[in-house]
Order: C-alpha cells, then sequence, then structure tokens
C-alpha cells in the first residue's frame, strides 16, 4: 500500500509520515479506529456491535491499518446458544458480532449480554483491497461456516447423552494427587452444599406454617444437591472441550434442555462465580449454596493438604476463591465464619484430624481469611485501621457478617463527637500508662481498688467503666453493634471529668498506682468492641 521509501528526522515526523504511508503507530489509536468504525458499521446496517476489551486489544496488535468490513452467515446456526456462536467467530477468527435491532425475531435473549445475536459479524482487516474487500469478507465467511458447523455438530452431539450419565468418567480423572478424582470432589460438593442449605437464613422473613416451611426446606435442599451434583458434568462435554471459557454456561443450557429446574441450571453457571472483583455475585438461593461449597471445598482441601499461598505465588487461586465467599456471604447475609467453614469440612479430607490439629490449622485459616476481608473492605473505602481495630480483638468464631456490621458501627461511632472525644480521651489515657509503664519498668493492667478512690470524679469514671463494659459486651454478644458503641459513649463525659479534675501522678504512690490502674480500666472497657489503641488520630 505504501511502496516508496521514505526518510525521518524525529520520532514526531517519523509517526507522521508512517500514518501517511498506512501505518498506524500508537497501539491505542489503532483500538479507538476499530472500536469506533466497528460500532458505526454495525449502526449504519441496524446493528449493534457487542463489546468485547480483550478482543479489541488483540486485534489492534495484529494489524497495522485497520479496516472494518461486515461479513454474514446462516442465520439458522443461529438456533444455537448464543455464547456458542460468539466464541467460535471470536476464537476461530478474531471478528466481533453483532445484536439483531429486532431481538424479538432472533433467538430468544437467555443471556443479556449474548441474546438476540445477528447473523452478522466484523473483522479488520490489515489492507484496504480494490474490490472493497469482498475477497477478504468472503474468505472469512467461507472459514466461520465451517467452524460453526463444527460446533453445531459438537453442540447437538453433547445433547444425546444426559448432564448425569456423563459422571462416571470423572471416577478416572485426578483432580489434585493429594485430594483425590474429581468424581470424590463432586461428592464433597454435594456433601457441603446441602449442609450450607440447611442453615436457617435461607428461609428468613417468610412467613409460612410448619408444613409448608418443611416442603420449602425440602425442595431446596433438593435442588441444592441436584445441582452440586451436575454443575460439574459439562466439563466432559465436547463444547467445552473445544471452548473451555464456557465452562458453567453450557451446564445451564443443557440442563435447562433435560428439564431440570431452573435454579438447577442456573446454578450450573453461576457456582463458579464470582470470577474476579468487577464479576456479579449470585445470588440465587441454590447458586449461592453450591459456589460456596465449591469454594470452600478448595480452600478447606489445600488447607488439609499444607499447599497454601506464599508472597505472590497462588497457584491454586486460593485468594480469589477467598475473596469470592467474603462477597458471596456479605451479599447474601449468611452467619458464616472461616473458622465454621473450616471444621464443617476439614474431616471430609483428614477423618484422622485431631480437635488440637484442627484448631491449629484453623487459627491459620481465620488469619488468611482475615487478611483477604481487609483487601475486599478496604476495597470498598473502609478504613484500614478500623478493619484492624476490629479483627484484632474480633472472636476467632466471628462471622464475616458480624465482623463487617461492627467495622461500619465503630466508622459512624468515630464520627459522632462522643466517638472522636473518647477516642481524645483513650489516647491520652494509654499515653499515660505507656509512659509511666516505661519508667516504672512495670505493667498496670491489673483492676483498681475501689476504697483507694479518693475524689468522686474516680468513683464515676469507675461506674461508667464497668457499666460500659457490661453493656457493651451484652451487645456484641447479641450484634448489636450500635448499641455497643453507644455503651462506649457514655464512657466520653466521665473520662473528661477524671482529667478536668484527678491528678495521676500525685506523690502517694499507691494511690499513683490505682489511678494508673483505673486508666487501663478505660481500655479493658473499649476492648469489648474494638482495640481502640489500633486505631489512628
Amino acid at each position: 500500500m505504501a511502496p516508496q521509501p521514505f526518510k525521518v528526522r524525529r520520532f514526531e515526523d517519523y509517526a507522521a509520515k508512517l500514518e501517511k504511508a498506512r501505518v498506524v503507530l500508537d497501539p491505542e489509536r489503532r483500538k479507538e479506529i476499530i472500536f469506533a468504525d466497528a460500532r458505526n458499521l454495525a449502526f449504519a446496517q441496524g446493528y449493534e456491535l457487542v463489546e468485547d476489551a480483550g478482543l479489541l486489544e488483540e486485534v489492534a496488535g495484529l494489524v497495522e491499518w485497520p479496516v472494518v468490513l461486515m461479513g454474514s452467515f446462516d442465520a439458522a446456526f443461529l438456533a444455537m446458544p448464543p455464547e456458542i456462536v460468539r466464541a467460535t467467530i471470536r476464537n476461530n477468527q478474531k471478528c466481533f458480532v453483532l445484536r439483531s435491532p429486532h431481538p424479538e425475531e432472533a433467538r430468544s435473549a437467555v443471556s443479556k449480554d449474548e441474546g438476540g445475536l445477528a447473523d452478522k459479524f466484523i473483522l479488520v482487516s490489515n489492507i484496504e483491497a480494490g474490490d472493497g474487500g469482498k475477497a477478504i469478507v468472503a474468505g472469512n465467511e467461507r472459514v466461520i461456516r465451517a467452524r460453526l458447523a463444527d460446533a453445531k455438530f459438537f453442540h447437538d452431539s453433547d445433547l444425546k447423552t444426559r448432564l448425569e450419565d456423563r459422571l462416571p468418567k470423572f471416577k478416572h480423572i485426578v483432580f489434585h494427587e493429594k485430594l483425590g478424582t474429581q468424581w470424590e470432589r463432586i461428592e464433597r460438593i454435594e456433601q457441603l452444599a446441602g449442609q450450607i442449605a440447611s442453615r436457617p437464613e435461607f428461609f428468613s422473613g417468610q412467613v409460612l406454617s410448619p408444613d409448608e416451611l418443611k416442603q420449602e426446606q425440602d425442595t431446596y435442599r433438593r435442588q441444592v444437591r441436584r445441582a452440586a451434583w451436575l454443575a460439574k458434568a459439562d466439563l466432559l462435554t465436547e463444547v467445552v472441550g473445544e471452548f473451555p471459557e464456557l465452562q458453567g454456561v453450557m451446564g445451564k443450557y443443557y440442563a435447562l434442555a433435560q428439564g431440570e429446574d431452573a435454579s438447577v441450571a442456573v446454578a450450573c453457571e453461576e457456582h463458579y462465580k464470582p470470577l474476579g472483583p468487577n464479576d456479579r455475585v449470585p445470588t440465587d438461593p441454590v447458586s449461592i449454596a453450591v459456589a460456596l461449597a465449591d469454594k470452600i471445598d478448595t480452600l478447606v482441601g489445600f488447607w488439609a493438604i499444607d499447599e497454601k499461598p506464599t508472597g505472590s505465588k497462588d497457584p491454586y487461586a486460593l485468594r480469589r476463591a477467598a475473596l469470592g465467599v467474603i462477597r458471596i456471604v456479605l451479599t447474601s447475609s449468611l452467619e458464616l465464619s472461616p473458622r465454621g467453614m473450616f471444621e464443617m469440612h476439614v474431616k471430609r479430607f483428614r477423618p484422622e484430624m485431631s480437635d488440637t490439629e484442627m484448631s491449629t490449622a484453623g487459627v491459620d485459616f481465620v488469619d488468611f481469611f482475615n487478611d483477604r476481608l481487609k483487601v475486599q473492605l478496604r476495597e470498598q473505602g473502609a478504613r484500614h485501621d478500623l478493619v484492624d481495630a476490629v479483627l484484632y480483638l474480633g472472636s476467632i468464631e466471628a462471622s464475616i457478617v458480624s465482623i463487617v456490621r461492627r467495622v461500619e458501627a465503630l466508622g459512624k461511632f468515630l464520627d459522632t463527637e462522643d466517638g472522636k472525644n473518647l477516642l481524645a480521651g483513650y489516647k491520652r489515657a494509654i499515653n499515660i500508662i505507656r509512659i509511666e509503664e516505661k519508667k516504672d519498668r512495670r505493667n498496670y493492667n491489673q483492676w483498681s481498688d475501689g476504697s483507694l478512690y479518693r475524689q468522686e470524679e474516680e468513683r464515676a469514671l469507675a461506674r461508667a467503666i464497668e457499666a460500659a463494659r457490661e453493656e457493651g459486651r451484652d451487645a456484641v454478644a447479641r450484634e448489636d453493634y450500635e448499641a455497643a458503641m453507644r455503651a462506649m459513649a457514655q464512657l466520653r463525659p466521665h473520662v473528661d471529668r477524671f482529667f478536668d479534675k484527678v491528678t495521676v501522678n500525685v506523690e502517694d504512690k499507691q494511690l499513683r498506682e490505682n489511678r494508673l490502674k483505673l486508666l487501663n480500666e478505660i481500655r479493658e472497657a473499649t476492648r469489648t468492641v474494638a482495640d481502640f489503641s489500633r486505631i489512628e488520630g
């Protein structure tokens, strides 16, 4: 297209002359050209481009002078699930698919992103052909027709075998040498999913008679176990063998085709979700139970064989699995704790594990989850010091939901005047204790002696500390964290008056020590809700 050589003096000169010679040097500009031209061409013909950032990036790296063209294929191929059509055209020919201007005339839209595909595609050529690109379009159409015919053969062949009839093959496929076969993994997931499905949260808020409730529960648990049993079956299908990225998606279509309940079919797809921080979280109760079981089985299994992430290495994507569990649990408000997840499943891997071993491994598992929870909460905008303050003192049995609620309640409390002033008083008290402990080479973490109080402000502070500690402990036990913070707020005026009226470092040694111990009780009282020493400010 540009047979003549040209001379350049500097980079700007080089880039400009290259473009005149039909080479766009900047890859970002090539992406912009492809995207704009593809969208405009689709719109001009009455279609809508199905955007694909990954494919755009790849195609922009394959051409230096992008020329956008449109081709077509036999509309009969649209009888297949749209994801197959798109994967075939995308993977084999690096082409973009289009949506139909009349989706009601196209195949019914099962997936919002894929449904209503048109029998057209966009290709990106590297040259401006003399015939307007007709030969290039015809060549791509021939290849796409053949590839779609192959995909249709795979799809039709898959439909001849029911999902459950494929499962015995998993007995001969190793999942991991220390964790058994895929068949054994499916059995574990089915058992764990059934256990998760027994949680009362799935039925809270429903106004049903005892008989109706039992019927609902039985139906739900049956659906969960069925979905868990079938969820991995599509891994052995022809279509997923050709397009691994369609695992789960094809399970949904094949489950629907063989007459499975809609929730069971959807769970076959959604149990893999969320695949990343931007992927959606399953919300259907059947999907939630199977998705959690799948991820918990992975996490606990690799913990049981001591294959944990180290540094930047995480070959089994355990960090991603943990974040997925956290997002699902928070979205569905399930009161599951990392410790509880570990203990409910670990003996399916190591039945001989003693309670001591389980406790030690469980602590490590909780720490790992807490680190992932910190990442998740920080991404949501939570202050890292508040997360640390709650996690450091949180019970090892605490559920993920309760930890998040406590962080939120602590943040709201510290935004109030009472919260800010109590924190300031706490910091002042702790600074005095630390200085004196260092000077005296001892600690003052014992309880004060009420008989040594000399001023009313001491007695009032002691009474307030006792009341705040009791109220705070009771509120935390019933997971009413706002009430726990209100209990702490009652300390604020008494702490202020103590510092206004009482001198701590008096000459009377016994009196001084008792007042330092009283200041330490402020720390002990606040520790019922969080470790205030970790809060900045």
